[in-house]
């Protein structure tokens, strides 16, 4: 299975959705847990499920079970808790959710993990496509 992920922020829409159709993808699966701020700018929650219709020929998933708390965003962006912290914190979260079953793989299958953040490296849309890679065991990270 091939697993997409990528982040809103510093693209325009025209970027946007043209790696996400580069990459063949069908489903946004928008794993954050703020979807509809005004911040996010084309991609707020309403405006996604459109665009992934009429851009993809797809549709729009909303997964907040693969967010974290609020609880742990504050800690991490407001308090500066640390991202090995904050890593950690989500990791122990996504076991006691058991995501790898609360998920159906048919919904991941040709999905790409929505996130803000522009990059992977500190995103914890990177770190639940490493979860379901090693709980799945078939799956293929691709980051867009």
């Amino acid at each position: 299975m091939k697993l997409c992920t990528i982040g809103f922020t510093k693209k325009k829409a025209e970027e946007f959705f043209g790696r996400l159709r580069a990459a063949g993808v069908k489903r946004i699966l928008d794993v954050r847990l703020n979807n509809t701020t005004q911040l996010a700018g084309f991609a707020k929650r309403d405006d996604l499920g459109f665009f992934a219709r009429e851009i993809l020929g797809g549709e729009y998933v909303h997964l907040p079970v693969l967010a974290p708390t609020q609880e742990m965003l504050d800690e991490y962006r407001k308090e500066k808790g640390g991202w090995e912290n904050y890593e950690r914190r989500f990791r122990e979260l996504m076991r006691e959710r058991a995501i790898e079953k609360a998920v159906d793989r048919k919904v991941v299958e040709g999905g790409c993990l929505l996130c803000s953040e522009d990059k992977p490296h500190m995103c914890h849309r990177r770190v639940v496509a490493e979860y379901l890679r090693d709980a799945w065991g078939d799956v293929e990270i691709v980051h867009l």
